[in-house]
């Protein structure tokens, strides 16, 4: 049915499709209400558990769909396994201006330049207060306002976890979007060092939750490593990879925009790059997303090294069955593969 729908869907402007959709999601959310109480049952075969968190499957939606947590079971309703809201800053704000998102349909992309734009700390939490189950698990993806000095970073950062801590099944902190101006210097090594012991003092101060530093895919391979073992370093439980990308090579696209970040199949390759360079590096949890479209591509992300995978722009291009279509894909994958270890026992 979706493919019918996105033409038209598609001939909007994309923000107003999205709010389309996620108006369907709230929908959706009070209507399975209904009739779905509790957590959802973990799959047997797609079942997993990562930093002591049970995810009834690994598919889960990346931050920026669900930017202030409105829709977290409408989204668990179509079979996502885990949401990760956000980026949430402490105070709302607006976020850059309009146009600031793109559609790329022969690259099967998306660039945005929204910079964080969301109602705020204390509007998120009313919000998720307010929802009724929590059917998986929530990720609270935190940043700093854009009027913020990168010296005061921290205070930001740390009012956000102190609001929204216990809404958290975890957290992850935000320095890679290229969409707040001088956010990604905060990755350099004596800043990510005081930004993440700030962090890590706030959340324990709260009690114990894991946290994943996501990171962006245009740092040199040494400098993801030197990043890892300073979020390491610090406390940090794992890793989520990738951000968007600020580049624009090999782009069927003619004359794309020029700023903001290019999410979608692009970013695939790196994406698994960067996940399979940490896996390497390190045993930390990894939440692999980029360019992630179907089971295929799942299955490659998770065989790099993720623990589990997130989708937002295949998502948008697939429709309300991605999720569903990317489980089905990976339990038959994965039970052919159990049936074939068990046919070839002595």
């Amino acid at each position: 049915m979706y493919g019918l729908f996105r033409p038209l869907l598609f001939a909007l402007d994309p923000e107003r499709a999205h709010a389309l959709a996620m108006r369907w999601l709230a929908e959706r959310g009070a209507w399975t209400r209904s009739w779905h109480d509790g957590p959802e049952p973990q799959d047997p075969v797609l079942g997993v558990e990562v930093a002591g968190i049970r995810f009834p499957n690994p598919v889960g939606v990346a931050a920026g769909f669900d930017k202030d947590g409105e829709v977290t079971e409408g989204l668990a309703g179509i079979g996502f396994g885990f949401v990760e809201v956000g980026t949430v800053t402490p105070l709302a704000q607006p976020g850059n201006p309009r146009p600031r998102m793109w559609r790329l349909p022969r690259d099967r992309a998306l660039v945005n330049r929204l910079g964080f734009n969301n109602h705020g700390a204390e509007a998120m939490a009313a919000t998720l207060a307010a929802t009724r189950t929590r059917r998986v698990p929530v990720g609270i993806n935190v940043g700093k306002n854009k009027d913020t000095p990168l010296d005061r970073a921290v205070d930001d950062y740390r009012a956000c976890i102190a609001r929204l801590h216990g809404y958290a099944d975890y957290l992850v902190v935000n320095v890679s979007s290229p969409n707040t101006p001088g956010l990604r210097d905060l990755a350099d090594e004596e800043r990510l060092s005081a930004l993440l012991a700030g962090v890590m003092e706030e959340v324990r101060s709260h009690g114990a939750k894991p946290v994943f530093l996501k990171v962006a895919p245009d740092h040199a391979d040494d400098d993801l490593r030197r990043i890892a073992d300073t979020a390491l370093a610090a406390g940090v439980t794992g890793f989520i990879a990738t951000n968007t990308t600020v580049e624009r090579k090999g782009l069927s696209t003619a004359n794309p925009p020029a700023e903001g970040g290019l999410s979608g199949k692009p970013v695939f390759a790196r994406a698994v790059e960067v996940v399979s360079l940490l896996r390497a590096h390190t045993k930390a949890p990894i939440i692999g997303v980029g360019g992630i479209f179907d089971a295929d591509d799942a299955a490659r992300m998770l065989e790099a090294g993720a623990n589990l995978v997130q989708v937002f722009t295949g998502f948008v291009y697939g429709g309300p069955g991605t999720p569903k279509r990317i489980c089905d894909g990976l339990r038959a994958r994965w039970r052919g593969a159990r049936e074939g270890a068990a046919d070839r026992r002595p």
